[in-house]
């Protein structure tokens, strides 16, 4: 049997199963990251044929996803391929919407290897993917941390000029510490402190208080 005939085996045997889940349920090429197959429930939402599906190759991914996303999950797929553990799926968000007039939504989504070839290297990977925005609860939750990882990836430049004293002035200032507090803390003078406060806030660029707890809730100082 060709590795070609293998693939056309296997897309059979999950195709009866995932049609009758309630997630979305696709296939994608480990050579190129391209999706071979999607479940009917996929493809009625994207209003697309599987031919159609086929014909975007790369640019199903620009046409339906925020790009930025993958900044976070690309890493994690690559490193799934790598490690090649049978046992081993992934998880994360996306942002999808099926046309450019709709907003985004967020779905939760798990992947892991479907097929490997005869020298035992990953060759299929099987996604399923189910939004999140049904779910109240949970999506304002995930709104939060991925708002979060947002602030992070847009700030990290700014905070990354912080000097580790001054983020441990950040970080006491934050906590609701007066200046004072805080030289005492760290043993220094209050003058000391209130010079590192001023150089903070230029390098962040804010004299919000807010702001400032922000960055040290998002960057784990307090």
């Amino acid at each position: 049997m060709t590795l070609e005939e293998e693939i056309s085996k296997t897309i059979s045997n999950v195709v009866a199963l995932t049609n009758i889940l309630p997630c979305i349920t696709l296939i994608h090429k480990v050579s190129d990251g391209v999706v071979i197959w999607m479940c009917d429930r996929g493809l009625k939402e994207f209003g697309l044929t599987l031919k159609e599906l086929e014909k975007l190759g790369d640019n199903y991914y620009e046409r339906y996803f925020n790009l930025k996303d993958a900044e976070d999950y690309a890493p994690k797929v690559l490193g799934l391929v790598e490690r090649n553990d049978s046992e081993e799926s992934i998880s994360f968000f996306q942002q999808v919407r099926v046309d450019k007039k709709t907003d985004w939504t967020w779905h939760m989504t798990s992947t892991k290897i479907l097929m490997r070839d005869e020298e035992n290297q990953p060759v299929l990977l099987i996604t399923q993917s189910m939004p999140i925005d049904s779910m109240r609860t949970i999506s304002l939750k995930a709104e939060k941390i991925l708002e979060e990882n947002n602030f992070l990836r847009a700030n990290i430049t700014k905070f990354s000029m912080l000097s580790k004293r001054e983020l441990e002035v950040l970080k006491h200032l934050t906590k609701g510490e007066s200046s004072a507090e805080c030289a005492e803390q760290l043993f220094i003078a209050t003058q000391t402190v209130e010079t590192h406060r001023k150089n903070i806030r230029k390098k962040l660029g804010t004299n919000s208080f807010a702001e400032l707890s922000k960055y040290a809730r998002s960057f784990d100082l307090i």
